[in-house]
């Protein structure tokens, strides 16, 4: 069995925080670290081929505190050699594990044969791994980041952040579907498991459903089932409508996975995992703290995607409309500042 790494660690059953595209960037997943406290974060997905490539701006996914920890680089991709390049280089930045997305239903992605794309290609699927796992491998052995292949703009990059966990193999995992265009987990349970992962997670719907209808828990619990009788190695974390902490509990307990991600039900509720209920007043603080740490790290960049955030920290509030009209058109800091203030004043100047 391949090294489970901070896997072996977590307490079960674990409540970690999904990866989705455009929102779990570096400042959303500071803020539900810091209230919330998942057992595990996954990074957004980043292109194997485009670091393969030398696109710089894509390390700015794979910023992260050490608050996350335990935290997973998540690469997406076609090309299994390209695997070997992104996980040395995630390697290199000092995460906890390397999780291969399997699972995106995107158009733009499952045309390039990545994301869920790879159910139907299960060969492949079992490559990218194996790719992966070799990438992780050489750096923990002493493999250099350029005797790997990775880019020169990109390992000046990586030496200036000088991460500081040195060098660990890190387990290997992934985040997939129930199928393609049908439920064929069982099969495809057993395909992923030939190489052992650390774990899986996985998603309650097929390619074809996007994230329309309801995740079907029953395929999961199957999926489960299958997992636990024939690769003992591997957890399984179910994903998919969790709509609080107690009904993720209640699906664990019912569908016997070893814990779930949570994803769309921590949109301006950083306090997911504490099941606690934050007043309008802690959500507008939170909210300011959100927009000052991702001006923080990314200066002057972000504030049309930290919008949405805004947003979602008022959802749910009464007679806030005018005051979502006002954040819906930021384009700076001071602006959010001046919005926000009069609601926050905890939250300082």
């Amino acid at each position: 069995m391949h090294p489970r790494g901070f896997w072996d660690n977590l307490t079960y059953p674990a409540i970690g925080l999904s990866p989705m595209d455009g929102v779990t960037d570096a400042a959303f997943r500071h803020m539900v670290a810091k209230y919330g406290r998942p057992a595990v974060i996954l990074t957004e997905f980043t292109s194997v081929e485009g670091i393969r490539a030398g696109a710089t701006r894509l390390l700015d996914d794979f910023e992260y505190s050490e608050i996350e920890r335990p935290i997973a680089a998540q690469l997406f991709g076609a090309d299994p050699a390209a695997f070997y390049i992104g996980a040395v280089a995630a390697a290199a930045l000092g995460f906890d594990g390397i999780d291969i997305n399997m699972g995106c239903p995107a158009k733009n992605v499952t045309d390039k044969g990545a994301g869920a794309s790879l159910i139907r290609d299960p060969e492949r699927a079992k490559e990218i791994i194996r790719q992966a796992r070799a990438g992780a491998t050489a750096w923990s052995d002493g493999i250099s980041l350029r005797e790997a292949g990775v880019p020169e703009e990109i390992a000046l990059m990586i030496e200036r952040r000088q991460p500081t966990s040195g060098r660990r193999l890190l387990p290997i995992s992934v985040k997939t579907r129930l199928g393609y265009d049908e439920i064929v987990v069982t099969d495809w349970m057993r395909h992923l498991l030939e190489t052992e992962p650390a774990n899986i997670s996985l998603h309650g719907r097929t390619l074809k459903q996007g994230y329309t209808g309801d995740a079907d828990w029953e395929a999961i619990g199957q999926a489960a089932g299958v997992v636990h009788a024939e690769g003992p190695g591997t957890t399984l974390l179910g994903n998919g409508d969790v709509h609080t902490l107690e009904d993720a509990h209640r699906k664990i307990a019912a569908y016997g996975t070893d814990g779930v991600l949570v994803g769309r039900a921590t949109y301006g509720n950083p306090w997911f995992f504490q099941g606690y209920q934050a007043s309008f007043e802690e959500r507008m603080a939170a909210a300011l703290e959100h927009a000052r740490y991702l001006h923080t790290i990314f200066p002057g960049k972000g504030f049309i995607r930290i919008r949405k955030h805004l947003l979602d920290y008022c959802r749910g509030t009464d007679g806030a409309k005018e005051l979502r009209m006002r954040l819906m058109r930021v384009n700076a800091l001071e602006e959010i500042e001046e919005i926000l203030r009069p609601y926050a004043p905890a939250s300082g100047k």
